[in-house]
């Protein structure tokens, strides 16, 4: 451990620009970091800071260490917090956002067992369509759907859905039934937030403008006015499969059915998945695909 002395107390003084800052930081006497940087100083054979009555500023050689020390310590840390973690029971607030009809029609159930499980963990769920920016505003956690975006955030797939074409048979009885992609623009899309959906088309994706008279941001709105017969519908899994299983919506454009699409879990890659959160993210993954396989 000889080559390690002092490291630690050299990189608390350059983070709170003051031997007394590190001292109350590592909870040991001003003398004792004095003592251990001077003597890391001596076995360097260098200066790395330049103290004055004051402050303490680092010098270029200082700099330049400390971007060599600080993944070390982080490192170290890191370490140590994971053998702990293994040995604890999870506890402690989850904040997470997820969709809003995915979370409370499959999330909000799966999540009041997780806590009926884990008696320590505390839940803050806040269910929006926005995106909101994890770090920013403090999140663990983040479900999305579909398709992800660039991001510096890490991700874990949790489970696939499927997009459904449908309509009622009352209006493909009505309006007749499309058997191509062209064949849209003959009919009433009931559309969400985009203006395009997605399907395969020989293994290649393809976009489609649709328009209609009927566009809202919720699933459930959408759904209905399928079953009232207004017009064409695309959505996940979840919203339309018993009503598909009922007869009372039916797939149209089955060819053109594109992949499957990931239901993720997001969290930010500067922080440790904690003991909580890592839980909790086995815990769905298991859970949604129980789930998909029992119904």
């Amino acid at each position: 451990m000889a080559n390690w002395e002092g490291i630690n107390e050299f990189v608390a003084v350059v983070e709170t620009q003051s031997f007394t800052g590190a001292a109350e930081r590592l909870a040991t006497s001003v003398a004792n970091i004095s003592r251990r940087v001077n003597a890391l100083e001596e076995k360097l054979g260098v200066k790395l800071f330049v103290r004055t009555t004051r402050k303490v500023s680092v010098t270029e050689v200082g700099a330049t260490y400390y971007q060599h020390c600080k993944p070390l310590v982080d490192g170290l840390a890191l370490a140590e917090l994971a053998i702990t973690q293994l040995q604890s029971t999870p506890k402690g607030k989850i904040k997470m956002t997820a969709p809003v009809t995915f979370g409370e029609q499959v999330l909000a159930p799966l999540m009041h067992e997780f806590l009926l499980m884990h008696p320590q963990i505390e839940l803050d769920l806040i269910l929006s369509n926005q995106k909101m920016n994890l770090v920013e505003e403090g999140f663990d956690l983040a479900v999305r759907l579909g398709r992800l975006e660039d991001s510096s955030m890490m991700a874990r797939k949790l489970l696939d859905r499927h997009m459904f074409v449908c309509a009622s048979p009352t209006y493909l009885e009505n309006h007749g039934e499309p058997h191509t992609l062209s064949e849209l623009k003959r009919h009433s899309c009931l559309r969400g937030s985009t203006k395009y959906w997605r399907f395969d088309e020989k293994g290649s994706e393809r976009l489609i403008h649709v328009d209609g008279r009927v566009q809202c941001n919720s699933g459930y709105a959408l759904v209905d006015a399928a079953l009232k017969g207004l017009g064409i519908v695309q959505l996940p899994d979840y919203y339309v499969q018993p009503y598909l299983e009922a007869g009372e919506l039916v797939e149209v454009l089955t060819s053109y059915r594109g992949d499957r699409e990931g239901i993720w879990a997001l969290y930010p890659q500067n922080r440790m998945l904690t003991s909580k959160v890592r839980t909790l993210i086995d815990y769905l993954s298991d859970a949604l695909s129980k789930e998909k396989h029992d119904g």
